[in-house]
């Protein structure tokens, strides 16, 4: 399943004029980073990943439409799955854009 061009196109929005923003392609997706770090990605296999503080994660998740993320079986502490559902609105998804944002603006820069 490719990723939604549609929530990258709204992803991208919120996230212009962000200082040290890349895409790139990952996780079947596309991913938006801060200084080399990942924010949020639209994923390839629907809705959108964000990257949290980890002692953060536990509190967020609510096995309605916010999971952790799983990749090879494995639960990735610091990384959730949020379902399309929960982003239907220009201030449901500012709100996980800006908490994905936030993380990796607060991590050292990755070097090149």
């Amino acid at each position: 399943m490719a990723y939604d061009e549609h929530l990258a196109d709204r992803i991208r929005e919120l996230v212009a004029g962000e200082k040290g923003l890349a895409e790139q392609r990952m996780f079947g997706g596309l991913a938006f980073l801060i200084n080399g770090n990942m924010s949020v990605a639209a994923s390839g296999q629907g809705g959108l990943l964000v990257r949290v503080a980890p002692e953060d994660g536990d509190a967020l998740i609510d096995d309605k439409n916010v999971f952790p993320m799983v990749m090879r079986g494995r639960e990735m502490t610091g990384w959730l799955r949020v379902d399309p559902a929960a982003l239907r609105t220009a201030t449901q998804l500012k709100k996980w854009v800006a908490r994905g944002v936030g993380f990796a603006r607060s991590l050292p820069a990755k070097k090149k």
